[in-house]
């Protein structure tokens, strides 16, 4: 039996350990400085607070000071904290990580480095474990329309698992399949890496449409649909730029993460508060305070700062992106700068 540890008890890292479990994996879990109260409630035999599902069955917990433990002998290690978390843990699991088979990626984010020059969270786990003298084994970025309590309650679900060797993603598209937690695999690592954080950015935008018809009472569709595909657009132009086939965000990292993300994600729901009216620093500091990341908003900014920096032809193409930057720092009102950003202009 196959061992694998998860690094980060918040949903999605919770979630990933049923399919996981069922599809015969040694599955460890363990939590940051912030999972305490997550590991309580689930060592207790309650649902997950976060996912509301209950926890998979025979895997074992580990607090913040077990990590040596929980990595002993794990021949994958996930990382599945929030973007912000990663550059910490990493550095933290590197003596595990270099004795590894594979590392996955569930956290979804860009990265800056000590420079300033943002990075995919890929590129900066190499290069915070080239900084120690440690080669990394291969990388599988995992995205797609995954709702993690959904995931938890053995919905079915379809991901993909997107890694530089193609033959790698295969291999543990297989291992973790389950009849209900369908497994997708390309070599396209750059691909799934942009449409990840970028689709968190976008949603918020497809959350304004929303918030709009809740203010209204009017359904705000159309506008919503013509975002939805600028969106998707601008996912296949950005990655297209940095190296990925552009037809990557027309399937299940792009296309599909957005539809769902659309739908009910926090991202979404922090668009919603800014389309009914609440100013976004007010929604974000309410959402803060409830413990729902918005990762859509470092996301914007720092998504801005990769295309000034490696796609420079971009800056006036990706005009949505640009939109929600100005939305979340309160330049303008919100249903004008999409609405602008997302209609076609006149020929």
């Amino acid at each position: 039996m196959a061992r694998i540890a998860v690094l980060g008890a918040g949903a999605m890292g919770s979630a990933l350990c049923t399919p996981l479990a069922d599809s015969g994996w040694d599955v460890r879990l363990w939590g940051t400085w912030l999972d305490d109260h997550l590991l309580d409630a689930v060592e207790a035999g309650q649902r997950h607070p976060r996912t509301k599902a209950p926890f998979a069955q025979g895997v074992r917990t580990f607090r913040s000071d077990e990590l040596e433990e929980a990595t002993d002998g794990a021949n994958v290690i996930v990382m599945s904290v929030a973007s912000v978390g990663v550059p910490k843990v990493t550095e933290m699991a590197l003596p595990a990580m270099q004795h590894a088979d594979a590392i996955w990626l569930t956290s979804k984010g860009f990265c800056p480095d000590e420079g300033g020059r943002i990075e995919l969270l890929p590129d900066a786990l190499r290069r915070i474990a080239g900084q120690a003298g440690v080669t990394l084994p291969p990388m599988v970025a995992i995205a797609g329309p995954v709702k993690a309590n959904e995931c938890a309650e053995r919905k079915p679900t379809a991901t993909i698992f997107g890694c530089r060797d193609g033959e790698v993603s295969l291999r543990y598209a297989r291992q973790a399949r389950t009849p209900v937690y369908a497994i997708d695999h390309t070599d396209d690592e750059v691909g799934v890496e942009v449409c990840a954080p970028m689709k968190n950015v976008y949603a918020i935008a497809l959350g304004i449409s929303d918030g709009l018809e809740e203010a209204t009472g009017i359904p705000h569709h159309n506008l919503k649909a013509a975002t939805f595909a600028r969106a998707v657009r601008e996912m296949s132009l950005l990655g297209e730029a940095l190296g990925a086939r552009p037809e990557t965000a027309f399937g299940l990292p792009g296309v599909g993460d957005l539809e769902v993300t659309g739908l009910s994600g926090r991202n979404k729901v922090y668009g919603v508060r800014i389309g009914r009216g609440e100013r976004a620093d007010d929604a974000l500091a309410e959402m803060t305070r409830l413990e729902q990341t918005v990762e859509g908003v470092p996301a914007a900014s720092l998504a801005a700062q990769l295309v000034a920096q490696r796609a420079p032809d971009l800056v006036g193409e990706l005009r949505l992106m640009a939109a929600v930057n100005d939305i979340i720092g309160g330049a303008g009102d919100p249903a004008t700068l999409v609405t602008q950003a997302v209609l076609p202009p006149a020929p």
